[in-house]
């Protein structure tokens, strides 16, 4: 365990806003930003602008008068008006009750407390005019109150109802609070407590000797309620605001522990590592300079955490980015969108181009951390292209959501729409998907909306779009542009940003004024405008917008894009020629560039390459480009679609598109092969970075006349797309490629056509190039290895013949060609079916070369596999150690490599190596993310291998119920793929459970039946545990001496192959073997196993020899 803390913080599961007053100012910043540290209030404040008595708290309160203790005494009515109790004796008389409330307060003990030393003249007789005065104000103040103080033998006591004091109701709230498991609920509880104190417990009678040990109390119990309701909110990813309101109480209280922890933590998940590890270094000077101790192991371990930088920090799932500015003028707007959004599952944010939907809706999520625990996602559709179909949008929800693809369908075998592959993943998931920028795909976007909304309950959808999608039970939402005071304060603020000493001023307001109206309010306008401060005044850009800006554009424009237009306009008159010819050319480019690229497309005539650089750099300074890490340049999205039209204008989009289409091929071409050496990791992420315009390339590609280059394209592009798991992405791109009518060299096509016939094979698909179009053509070192992946996609799903066939065809062409990775890749392939024939030599040898020339190459997947095959070696011969560490490196190798597809076998191969050695626990832990990941990837076959190893711990956990249930599952869906190893398998583990269950029946139907499946394969290794858990069977039924012949055959039949008793199904043999042995004595049993024998492996099966 990371640290200790990570009960209350770091199972982070939902976000959330803690509870606001019904006031000025929030309870947190009320709670810890004034009154942890003592400040001074007096009166009957609660809450600013709130009255104790308007809360409402899950704890009901007394129905009559409430009395505060926590800061200056107060007294309230039921309605939660004030009671005047002023004079200095009577506040001492009632502190004294409040402190023993409920409990009998002796008389002398009274005057004491309220008069100390200097007593009265006849202290009885006054203390009893001083009840009465009291008893008095309360009446007036709420007929019948004055009875709650009582007379009792010789004393009072004030019989206080429950909740009537506030700091029982806050000990009631805090108790509640921690004993809620819901981080939400938690910190809304503490929250209301909370915002019971006003000050100081007793503040205006804390000198009086009897309130001390209870202010004590009170201040102890407060800070330890600041500290988990600081953790609450951790919980609820609120650790930016945290970090700062935490600052002054962790410096006021330096060597409380817990306190501390909370704070580095919400310092580190702000991105404020460096001032977590300083904070740590101050925390444990201090305490051994003040205490002579160590931080506590809390601390320490959190420091550890810190320093490697641990997962289990990481905040809550979601992926809403931080704001870097601070929305101005729509308060309102995000409460009205917020709301909306809590109770209608679609809504949709409209209005003209510009007005801020997307920062709109970004706040309005933020707000609604709380109503969402399985996170909110920002969906970006603007590098979707114009008019794509539903798919194309559900990719990038897939995309968002880390939902890679897969091999096929969990649910039925088969390859699913992507609309239907979202639904799987997100049905019953509380979550917010905020779909932006959606006028271009609106249609596209509105089926995937309904899709989900009427298939998957749980999730809630925001969009934003330029116009509604006409959705049924869509709530449409219209973002007005700023009113005058928003749109003033947005400009000067960003004119600030970019003219540092700009301020709004008398010699000025007018001006700005002026430049907000013309502007009609819209945000994206006058942030650009205010960029413009710096170089020409705002008296300038003033006149200049009536010059210009406001009509450039305007005729036959819907109006609300007019201004938008006029705004970037504006921008583009005040570029230089070449500035123009760079900014309208880079908008090819989608989802921006990197400089290469930008030299490639951009240079021309009129720009020479290396001019591209400085110009980029101007138009970064004046707001029309961003530049991101890497560096990348990008357009904002009408900065795009204004330079496309002024690149159209000028004839120059075909050629610009050209160039464009050419670099990413030679790109393509150029990372092809380090996709397959020691550049891997590096390509592959230059190649996913890139992936936005690969896809416009081949849009262009598809629509010249010649096939030729679109077919180079989707092959050098083919393998990555296998390596990352975006087979419906590559399979779609092979079909449009192979579909091309142009002319192309045959053996170019043949490579497409392997290439997609493999990829619909793991997608649970029939492929449907016939093998003619592949074999009949010249091979090549593409072709081979496109053919060679066909071979090894047709092992799981499809014929295991043929796989054999077309992967030794495969071999023999590496060879032939000199290619050593490809006779890597074939040799591990050939395992497949070493394993099946149970020639584990040649497996071992076959994969200990590809391993060798893997690494000569430099390929750390293909090492990845072979070593797979040799864990599996190792697992065989019982050396679980051994496996669980070349599936460890697996694991870490596809996770630094990106290549999540793969990760779902690697937690097998861990989940197996726990179970054989007894670690169940850490072995489900395994089984259930591989199967979770295969099933959010669609990945068939390792969702079923995960199903069917969960069915095989519950059988050795003894459940075996769920062991029956869960192997039946996996072998259906084996059967559906056709996947014979798979059934052989789950038959055997189906036999041992139906044995454990007593159903020899069952048991020996399913061994019978795994037997001759085996046999059919050629699996002698199968067949013979088929055998022995057949004579476990027979020794059940009755029948053990048929049990000692089946033993004996089975013996004979792993003999003659070669295959002991594989590691993992050892002690089952064994205990059947001990078993027949005792039944039958030790004399017998030799005998008749050794007359098994001599025997062929079906003699003995059931209806064919009796005992």
């Amino acid at each position: 365990m990371v640290l200790s803390i990570a009960i209350s913080t770091l199972a982070a599961v939902t976000t959330a806003r803690p509870i606001q007053a019904r006031g000025p100012a929030r309870v947190s910043d009320w709670v810890i930003g004034g009154l942890l540290h003592g400040s001074a209030v007096t009166g009957v404040l609660t809450v600013p602008g709130t009255a104790l008595g308007s809360l409402s708290s899950r704890v009901d309160y007394c129905r009559r008068v409430r009395f505060g203790v926590l800061g200056p005494l107060a007294v309230w009515t039921s309605a939660g008006v004030p009671v005047e109790v002023s004079a200095t004796k009577l506040r001492s008389l009632l502190a004294v009750l409040l402190v023993r409330a409920g409990r009998f307060v002796p008389t002398d003990l009274l005057i004491e407390q309220v008069w100390g030393e200097r007593l009265p003249g006849n202290p009885r007789a006054t203390l009893q005019n001083k009840v009465w005065q009291l008893r008095r104000k309360l009446d007036a103040a709420e007929p019948g109150a004055g009875d709650l103080i009582g007379y009792q033998q010789d004393g009072y006591l004030l019989r206080a109802e429950p909740g009537a004091v506030d700091a029982d109701l806050f000990s009631t709230l805090t108790g509640r609070a921690r004993a809620t498991a819901d981080p939400r609920a938690r910190a809304a509880l503490f929250a209301e407590a909370m915002a019971l104190w006003r000050g100081e417990p007793y503040a205006d009678v804390g000198d009086l000797e009897c309130a001390r040990p209870v202010v004590a109390q009170l201040a102890e119990q407060r800070i330890g309620a600041v500290e988990d309701h600081a953790r609450a909110r951790l919980d609820l990813g609120e650790h930016v605001q945290l970090a700062m309101e935490l600052a002054d109480a962790a410096a006021r209280h330096p060597l409380r522990e817990g306190l501390q922890a909370v704070y580095l933590l919400a310092l580190y998940r702000s991105g404020r590592q460096g001032e977590a590890l300083h904070a740590y270094a101050r925390l444990s000077d201090r305490l051994r300079g003040e205490l002579g101790t160590d931080p506590g192991r809390e601390l320490v371990e959190l420091h550890r955490a810190m320093l490697e930088q641990s997962p289990a920090l990481d905040a809550a799932p979601g992926n809403l980015p931080v704001p870097l500015t601070e929305l101005v003028g729509r308060a309102g707007d995000v409460e009205a969108v917020s709301a909306l959004v809590r109770t209608r599952r679609v809504v949709t944010l409209t209005g003209t181009g510009g007005v801020g939907k997307t920062r709109l809706a970004l706040a309005a999520a933020d707000r609604l951390r709380d109503a969402f625990p399985d996170g909110i996602f920002l969906v970006p559709l603007v590098n979707v292209a114009p008019g794509a179909p539903v798919a194309a949008v559900a990719d990038a929800v897939a995309a968002t959501l880390g939902i890679r693809d897969g091999i096929a369908s969990a649910r039925t075998g088969q390859a699913t729409a992507a609309a239907d592959r979202l639904v799987e993943v997100v049905r019953g998931r509380r979550m917010l998907l905020v779909l932006d920028n959606c006028e271009h795909v609106v249609e596209a976007a509105a089926e995937l909306a309904d899709v989900l909304l009427r298939s998957a309950a749980g999730p809630h959808v925001l969009l934003t779009s330029q116009e509604p999608l006409r959705l049924t039970g869509e709530h449409v939402y219209y973002a007005e542009p700023l009113a005058e005071p928003g749109a003033v304060e947005l400009f000067v603020a960003r004119a600030a940003a970019a003219s540092p000493g700009f301020a709004l001023e008398s010699g000025n307001a007018a001006a700005v004024a002026n430049i907000c109206r013309r502007l009609d309010g819209i945000p994206l306008a006058l942030e650009l405008a205010a960029t413009q401060v710096r170089g020409m005044g705002v008296h300038q850009l003033a006149r200049g917008l009536d010059d210009h800006l406001l009509t450039a554009g305007r005729r036959g424009a819907p109006r609300r894009q007019r201004t938008l237009r006029a705004t970037v306009d504006w921008s583009w008159e005040l570029l230089s020629d070449v500035e123009r010819a760079v900014l309208r050319r880079l908008a090819v480019h989608v989802d921006g560039c990197a400089l290469a690229a930008a030299e490639a497309t951009c240079a021309g005539d009129d720009v020479e390459p290396a001019a591209v650089v400085g110009l980029l750099a101007r138009l970064v300074d004046r707001s029309l480009v961003i530049v991101t890490e890497g560096p990348r340049y990008r357009l904002l999205a009408p900065v795009t679609a204004y330079c496309a039209e002024r690149l159209r204008a000028a004839g120059e989009f075909d050629e610009t598109r050209r160039r464009h289409s050419r670099y990413y091929l030679e790109l393509a071409e150029e990372a092809e092969p380090h996709l397959r050496g020691h550049g891997q990791r590096q390509w592959l992420r230059t190649l996913d970075t890139e992936n936005a315009n690969l896809r416009a390339a081949l849009e262009t590609f598809r629509h010249e006349d010649t096939a030729a280059p679109v077919l180079r394209l989707v092959t050098a592009l083919s393998w990555y797309w296998v390596l990352s798991g975006r087979l419906r992405e590559g399979g779609r791109a092979l079909a449009a490629a192979h579909a091309h009518p142009g002319p192309a060299p045959h053996g170019l096509r043949a490579q497409a056509s392997a290439w997609h016939s493999g990829i619909r094979l793991m997608l649970g698909e029939q492929p449907a190039v016939a093998v003619g179009e592949i074999a009949d053509t010249e091979v090549d070192a593409g072709l081979a290895r496109a053919r060679w992946f066909r071979g090894a996609a047709l092992y799981s799903f499809g014929d295991l013949g043929a796989s054999e066939a077309e992967v030794s065809r495969a071999l023999d062409m590496f060879r032939s060609l000199g290619d050593s990775w490809g006779v890597a890749a074939a040799l591990w392939t050939r395992g497949f079916f070493s394993v099946l024939k149970g020639d584990l030599a040649t497996l071992r040898r076959d994969c200990e070369r590809s391993d060798e020339l893997f690494r000569e190459a430099g390929d750390r997947w293909g090492r990845m596999q072979a070593t797979a095959s040799l864990a599996e070696l190792a697992e065989l011969a019982g050396d679980y150690a051994r496996a669980g560490r070349w599936h460890r490196d697996g694991l870490r190798t596809a996770e630094e490599l990106g290549l999540w597809a793969e990760v779902p076998a690697k937690l097998v191969g861990l989940g197996r190596a726990a179970m054989f050695t007894g670690d169940f626990s850490r072995a489900r832990k395994a089984f259930e993310r591989a199967e979770r990941l295969a099933a959010e990837q669609s990945n068939r076959f390792w969702e079923i291998l995960a199903e069917e190893n969960l069915g095989s711990l519950a059988r050795r956990e003894g459940d075996l119920d769920t062991a029956r249930t869960r192997l039946r599952g996996a072998l259906k869906s084996y059967q559906q793929i056709a996947h014979e190893p798979g059934v052989v398998n789950t038959l055997a583990e189906l036999g041992f459970t139906a044995r454990l269950r007593g159903d020899a029946a069952e048991a020996t139907a399913c061994h019978v039946a795994g037997f001759e499946r085996a046999r059919d394969l050629g699996n002698h290794r199968s067949a013979a545990l088929a055998l022995e858990g057949l004579a476990g069977a027979q020794l059940a039924a009755g029948h053990p001496v048929r049990a000692a012949r089946l033993l004996g055959t089975a013996a004979a039949l792993r003999d003659s192959a070669g295959a002991p008793v594989p590691g993992p199904h050892r002690p089952d043999v064994d205990r059947i073997t001990a078993a027949v042995r005792d039944r039958l004595g030790a004399e017998t049993f030799a005998a008749e196993s050794g007359a098994g024998r001599a025997q062929e492996p079906g003699e003995n099966l059931p209806g064919r020899a009796t005992t």
